[in-house]
């Protein structure tokens, strides 16, 4: 199959449908407004069904309703609209129930701006919402990864019964790369994808030994009860944690001297402040989490060879996944961080200069 140039907010879209999504509810926002509009366009074109909600609020909610059926279902928006959506992330979590969220982050706090940041970090995976849970959060660095991810994301939220959030940002959702898509769905496979929550899901009642009745429902009045539905649910995440953990490793030796963490689009200009560097004679490597929850604590951990003094932690927000990066190094070597806010994203040079400040 070719490759197609487009938009990551595009490429997200595409992939999504083709993944069996045929239920989309949002509000618009930018820096992600051209992902809405790609839904709008070809949703009704494969059957599915679009849905500009009257806020984000109520678009989370339309989600929960979706996911409590059994179907395919993702919504999105940028960080403000995100915050509006956290209540129903939290009831969903404690539903158990499986969707896509996408996140295109913009500058914060409040309204901020609309250029890229990754701001967002701890409200992703420390659970923005109230209560004990846990989002499973892949974090693209390119439109190619961007549009695999979307596949991805519907196969771990069927899998494990949990929202999977793509954290996103605006340098992301509006840059334009080419990208391969993995082939759509099947009928037979959309059949199939149809049936897998039939144990569980709302679905119309049948009569005779068929007959069930299923409720979706995160409320527990009973404190002892709801001890044991938590629990139960940090059961799934320690699953979640020893089988979905993903990393990327760029330019690791025993000779690194630097080991630098970076996730995202970030993780991309501290590749190239890298490279300048290893035409040097220079050798830094690096460890770019695919996946923020879980965190790939024992891969960063593992990458402190005998020769490195310091780990370097790039972010464009006020250093957030560095405290998950100090976890991992746990006092081995010094670890310090830098970054940019307010949607200004650093260029190699920056990041070059930091690093050779070190040696």
């Amino acid at each position: 199959m070719s490759k197609i140039l487009m938009k990551g907010n595009e490429a997200v879209a595409e992939a999504a449908i083709r993944a069996g999504c045929r239920l989309y509810f949002a509000y618009p926002i930018t820096p992600q407004s051209e992902l809405i509009e790609y839904m709008a366009k070809m949703m009704p074109k494969v059957g599915g069904t679009f849905i500009q909600a009257e806020s984000e609020i109520a678009a989370i909610n339309m989600v929960y309703g979706a996911a409590g059926v059994g179907k395919r279902v993702m919504t999105s928006s940028s960080s403000p609209g995100i915050s509006l959506k956290q209540e129903g992330i939290s009831y969903m979590a404690g539903a158990e129930l499986p969707a896509v969220i996408v996140n295109v982050q913009r500058g914060g706090p409040g309204l901020g701006d609309i250029q890229p940041a990754q701001g967002d970090y701890f409200q992703a995976v420390k659970g923005g919402g109230h209560g004990d849970y846990q989002l499973i959060v892949l974090a693209p660095s390119s439109v190619q990864e961007f549009a695999d991810l979307a596949a991805d994301a519907f196969d771990l939220a069927d899998k494990y019964r949990n929202p999977v959030m793509i954290l996103a940002d605006g340098m992301l959702g509006q840059m334009m790369e080419p990208v391969e898509f993995k082939p759509a769905k099947t009928q037979e496979e959309l059949d199939a994808l149809a049936n897998q929550h039939l144990s569980w899901c709302i679905c119309p009642n049948a009569d005779g030994d068929a007959k069930h009745h299923h409720e979706i429902n995160s409320l527990e009045l009973d404190p002892e009860i709801l001890e044991k539905k938590v629990s139960k649910l940090y059961e799934k995440y320690a699953e979640v944690e020893k089988n979905e953990v993903r990393y990327e490793t760029y330019n690791l030796s025993d000779d690194n001297e630097i080991l630098c963490v970076a996730w995202g689009t970030a993780a991309r200009v501290v590749k190239s402040a890298i490279n300048e560097l290893v035409a040097q004679g220079k050798s830094i490597g690096l460890v770019r989490p695919i996946t923020c929850w879980p965190y790939p604590y024992e891969a960063i951990a593992s990458a402190i060879g005998p020769k490195v003094k310091k780990v370097y932690v790039f972010e464009l927000n006020s250093g957030q996944m560095v405290e998950d990066v100090m976890i991992a190094v746990n006092g081995k070597v010094p670890v310090d961080f830098w970054g940019k806010l307010g949607g200004i994203v650093f260029t190699p040079a920056d990041i070059q200069a930091k690093l050779e400040a070190c040696f």
